[in-house]
């Protein structure tokens, strides 16, 4: 029997989760499996995959194949770096405490470039959130000042409209004057 490492779909429409499994290849994609490893999240950035490590170790050491999607899984995690290095073990070329010590150090480096990735997203994150305020605020600057000129220019048109009104009065009441004195 071929056994496979590989995902099984769950979620609702254009929100899917897979669950990682490890079936047998001729069962369905989302039918029976034989045991269930953990979970992919793609949705998430960066994607969360949380999977029992040991039971995935033991299934690939007793030979089960993963897919191309789970096999990326599997080496971004470290499991098949293990197996490489447990090979080795097997074979005599390193000793154990060696194989465990370069693991560990290639799972430090690991951790911490994910955190940076992490850390990054964040700091992208206000970035834009700032870039964002901050074009927001010359907006409204913008139209403050259109509003300003708008009114001025209002200012300006009824400042001649006034001093006509105030010149017709005066006109009115000089051209009064010039009929009285013809009278």
């Amino acid at each position: 029997m071929a056994v496979k490492i590989r995902l099984a779909r769950r979620g609702r429409k254009k929100a899917a989760i897979y669950d990682i499994v490890v079936a047998d290849a001729r069962a369905p994609r989302d039918g029976k499996f034989i045991e269930k490893l953990g979970t992919y999240n793609p949705n998430t950035n960066p994607a969360s995959i949380d999977f029992d490590q040991e039971k995935a170790f033991t299934w690939v050491m007793n030979g089960a194949q993963p897919t191309d999607t789970v096999k990326a899984m599997l080496s971004y995690t470290g499991i098949l770096y293990r197996r490489h290095l447990q090979i080795g073990v097997i074979k005599g070329a390193i000793s154990q405490e060696t194989a465990d010590s370069r693991f560990e150090e290639w799972k430090k480096e690991k951790e911490a470039k994910i955190e940076s990735k992490r850390q990054g997203l964040i700091s992208d994150k206000a970035a834009q959130r700032k870039a964002a305020l901050e074009a927001e605020t010359k907006v409204k600057e913008a139209r403050a000042e259109a509003i300003r000129q708008r009114e001025a220019e209002k200012a300006a048109a009824n400042a001649p409209a006034a001093e006509a009104t105030e010149e017709a009065p005066e006109a009115a009441a000089e051209g009064g004057e010039s009929t009285e004195e013809q009278a």
